[in-house]
């Protein structure tokens, strides 16, 4: 067994190729919404999946290759907007995804053993594409690494300026269906049609968004971000069960009616701040994914593939915060998705043409919910994932799926070392209360 989490060197076969659709594809510059093209979604979304059972690479290759012809942004280039240099579009020019094969001497239940908490070694299970520049890397890159139990991990990287999370659900589900249902039709078919989401001519904002902000010369007064990058950051993970999230709803006094997401939401933005010794009259915010698809239904049609998403903005003061109990937290969240109706989507569209605006993470905590989109569910035909999660962990806060249970919600987020036990303390401080500390709710810190 593995004596540290630390994973052993990957073993190329070959070179990486690259994979084409397999049959002709729309040879056109794509446009990218506002929504597409923030500078905040300008990198991959890197996903890991760990299968007991590999499965051909052939096979994968054959149906990526197919798939691709739906999905063929994908295997276009980013380009700068001639234009305007500050905005990117899509080539689609049908150039490819690059697939790289390894092999890595473990077996699936070494890994198991540390796949809670991302660190440095896994980025070995992903294919590094030297490139001059973001704009340079494919939009995909794919690697399959063979263990020696034989499973398979299956790591890709997807550029989220094309698709947000749901849509690279979509994307993966799609590549696994053709791989096991070669001569089926695809149960959704993408659409790339993008101009829905085009900003108003004149710009008509209406609304203050709370979540942006205008990149000024001088820095801000306090950047939390900025302070937590100085300093040596470690993984945090915690596993919420159906029995821990009825016990935070029921934290919430005067009683709420509130969802999963409001009140976990809640509790780590509360425990992160609470960890963080701020000055109580500053204001803080919590900035999470909000699903627009059936918001600007009929404009946005099913199978709409770009990021259908805008950032909701929950804020408080320090003091309000931490010193009432989750009702006060939750009731910001509610507020924050209730203000995003069409005429709020359309304001925050033309908010983002001017490219002096930029997301506000100054003093806010990001949340980003994957527990919710069937990453889980992915079957290229061996079998579900013993694991699906991220390739590394950042200061930005995943909720995510945990295999076996779809109630259950874990909560992974890199810390600074320096707040890891205040962190853990505040994140466990009601499971303590509940039942005397759950031994199963583990935390866990390792350099990432």
């Amino acid at each position: 067994m593995l004596k540290s989490p630390d994973l052993p060197d990957c073993f190329y076969p070959s070179q990486p190729i690259t994979i084409r659709p397999s049959s002709q594809t729309p040879k056109h510059s794509l446009y990218l919404s506002n929504l597409d093209d923030q500078k905040f979604l300008r990198f991959s979304i890197k996903y890991l999946y760990l299968f007991k059972k590999s499965v051909s690479c052939d096979s994968l290759k054959c149906s990526l290759s197919r798939v691709l012809v739906y999905y063929y942004p994908l295997a276009g280039r980013l380009r700068t907007n001639s234009e305007n240099d500050n905005k990117f579009d899509v080539d689609c020019n049908g150039e490819g995804a690059v697939f790289a094969e390894a092999f890595m001497d473990i077996t699936s239940e070494e890994f198991l053993q540390f796949s809670k908490l991302p660190n440095r070694s896994w980025r070995k299970l992903l294919y590094k594409v030297e490139a001059p520049s973001f704009l340079d890397v494919p939009p995909l890159v794919v690697q399959v690494t063979n263990l020696r139990c034989g499973g398979m991990i299956l790591c890709t990287a997807i550029n989220h300026c094309l698709c947000d999370g749901i849509g690279t659900s979509q994307f993966l589900h799609a590549w696994a269906h053709f791989t096991t249902n070669p001569q089926t039709n695809l149960p959704i078919l993408p659409i790339h049609i993008r101009h829905v989401l085009k900003s108003w001519n004149p710009l008509q904002i209406k609304f203050p968004h709370p979540g942006y902000t205008k990149i000024t010369p001088s820095p801000p007064q306090v950047d939390i971000v900025q302070f937590l990058q100085s300093q040596p950051l470690g993984p945090t993970y915690f596993t919420f069960t159906p029995s821990d999230i009825v016990y935070l709803k029921k934290q919430c006094v005067p009683s709420l009616k509130c969802t999963t997401f409001e009140v976990l939401a809640t509790h780590t933005w509360r425990s992160w701040v609470r960890s963080l010794d701020l000055s109580p009259s500053l204001n803080v915010k919590l900035l999470f994914s909000i699903n627009i698809r059936k918001k600007l239904n009929p404009e946005i049609p099913e199978g709409y593939y770009g990021n259908g998403f805008v950032l909701g903005c929950a804020e408080s003061t320090v003091k309000d915060l931490v010193t009432a109990n989750l009702h006060h937290g939750v009731k910001s969240v509610q507020q924050a998705k209730a203000m995003v109706n069409h005429d709020y989507i359309m304001s925050m569209v033309d908010l983002l043409e001017d490219k002096t605006v930029k997301t506000d993470l100054c003093t806010s905590l990001v949340i980003s919910p994957w527990s919710k989109l069937g990453l889980e569910e992915v079957d290229f035909g061996e079998g579900k994932p013993l694991h699906m999660g991220p390739l590394t962990s950042d200061i930005y806060c995943l909720f995510l799926p945990v295999i076996g249970d779809f109630n259950a919600v874990g909560v992974l987020m890199s810390v600074p070392e320096s707040m890891a036990d205040k962190f853990e303390y505040y994140m466990k401080e009601l499971w303590d209360e509940k039942d005397n500390g759950d031994a199963n709710n583990g935390y866990h810190i390792h350099e990432a």
